[in-house]
């Protein structure tokens, strides 16, 4: 049952087509999707080797309805050739031109599907920074992170009103998919309706305006800040954003894409809007499928009046940037890593190997904080007694650049044995040596093996390891 005072809020914004709404949301099917992550296959290799029941969705070029039950118990899952991610949720990242290079920050991240997205958008060439406060949400988006081959990305664990200190004025575009009161939830997640009121739609709305308000001073001048949320509410959405536009005139609202504009609704200009609300947009489930969703896209103008961010910035630029080896242990981590990486990659990656909290890293260039920096780039390994025990995410990072590799179907047998943690048998890949080789799955990384006269012990994680 809808909350009553819900209904007839919506009822109010939508007149008669709110029954539409709740039509849909008391007796429609939730949509199942998915989204190809092209960090790791191109969509054109993806249709080559699909074995999901899966339709092209219109308007994202990368992104799948599927009717299949489980598709998070697949190869496709595991080896992140995919990622499951409702269609409204896709859409907001896609309501904004984003190209290969861009610095991204995604400042409430968990669980990940928005930063891996934009990862694959703006390529290895681009960064994406993604934070997270909640400590065991923000491992859980570097797990997500990991699994999906992302190789210029950071994690962070900081109060959003901290990030400026680092990164003022920073980047291209920074994304905000703000905690909310989840009314675009309610035909999904039961416990969602039953936490609903108009008391926590309030306190959403505040602690929003405290968050946007922080990270605008991250975005550069000619940049974006996308605002979305996955409510209904107008204190969360319109009302909030034409606050935030009347506090902070160096930003304006700007069109979406057209491609997401022709399967949303205009936003709602309520009484007092001081800005014309219908450039954000409403992704509603009786329209387009999939859940609730809010957008608005705001373009930076002017810089923001923060000296005090900027100078802390420039101090924290520089240490990021510039930390030295300053240790045996160090050099000898890194001489290790390096000769590893130039006897198993047709290529060492064009960045910098560092060693920080005991592991070794090939890490892109950005500023980073003093602390709570839970990834940045890849993990390449540890390295014990002279030699490198290679990390799960150089793997699932850098599988397809290895010298040795071996190539499976999704529908090989080996390959479900291989993720409920088992050695396999690979005598039928005879030409490949003894070591360490990467594990391939439709031309996707799944893990790594290390191969030892025809069979491949496994180095898949205990913690992701499970039936298919």
């Amino acid at each position: 049952m809808l909350p009553v005072e819900f209904t007839e809020r919506m009822k109010k914004m939508l007149g008669d087509e709110a029954q539409k709404l709740f039509d849909e949301l008391e007796n429609g099917e939730t949509a199942r999707s998915f989204r190809v992550n092209t960090n790791k296959i191109s969509v054109e290799d993806f249709e080559k080797v699909n074995k999901l029941d899966a339709e092209r969705m219109p308007h994202i070029p990368d992104g799948y309805y599927t009717s299949e039950e489980k598709p998070g118990n697949t190869a496709a899952h595991h080896s992140g050739m995919i990622y499951m991610q409702d269609p409204g949720a896709m859409s907001s990242v896609c309501a904004v031109e984003i190209s290969r290079g861009m610095k991204v920050l995604d400042c409430c991240a968990a669980p990940g599907g928005k930063s891996s997205q934009l990862a694959a958008y703006v390529g290895e060439e681009g960064i994406v920074v993604s934070n997270e406060y909640v400590s065991k949400r923000a491992s859980t988006l570097q797990g997500n992170l990991e699994r999906m081959g992302c190789r210029s990305s950071v994690v962070l664990n900081l109060d959003a009103r901290e990030l400026c200190r680092t990164y003022h004025e920073y980047f291209d575009l920074v994304v905000c998919d703000a905690p909310c009161s989840g009314e675009g939830m309610f035909r999904k997640n039961d416990l969602a309706i039953s936490e609903w009121s108009l008391e926590n739609v309030r306190m959403c709305a505040e602690r929003q305006k405290s968050i946007i308000d922080s990270i605008e001073k991250c975005v550069a001048v000619g940049g974006h800040l996308l605002y979305s949320t996955c409510t209904y509410s107008p204190e969360e959405n319109e009302m909030l954003v034409d606050r935030f536009l009347s506090e902070h005139e160096n930003f304006e609202l700007v069109p979406v894409k057209d491609s997401i504009r022709s399967i949303t609704a205009d936003g709602i200009n309520f009484d007092g809007a001081k800005h014309d609300m219908a450039y954000t947009r409403r992704f509603y489930p009786h329209i387009s499928r999939g859940e609730g969703q809010f957008i608005a896209l705001m373009k930076k103008t002017s810089p923001s009046e923060a000296a005090s961010c900027e100078k802390a910035s420039r101090k924290q630029q520089r240490q990021g940037q510039s930390r030295q080896m300053e240790t045996a242990q160090e050099r000898e981590a890194l001489a290790v890593a390096r000769e590893f990486l130039k006897k198993h990659l047709t290529k060492i990656p064009d960045k910098a190997l560092a060693y920080r909290g005991g592991v070794v890293r090939l890490c892109p260039e950005c500023p980073l904080p003093e602390y709570s920096v839970l990834m940045h780039g890849a993990c390449v390994g540890e390295v014990v007694k002279g030699r490198l025990v290679p990390h799960h995410q150089l793997f699932s990072a850098y599988g397809s650049s290895f010298k040795n590799k071996v190539e499976l179907t999704g529908d090989d047998p080996r390959v479900a044995e291989y993720i409920k943690g088992m050695e396999i048998d690979i005598s039928d890949h005879p030409d490949i040596p003894d070591g360490y080789a990467a594990l391939m799955v439709d031309g996707c990384a799944l893990g790594g093996v290390k191969i030892s006269g025809g069979r491949a012990k496994n180095h898949y994680p205990k913690g992701l390891r499970g039936n298919i």
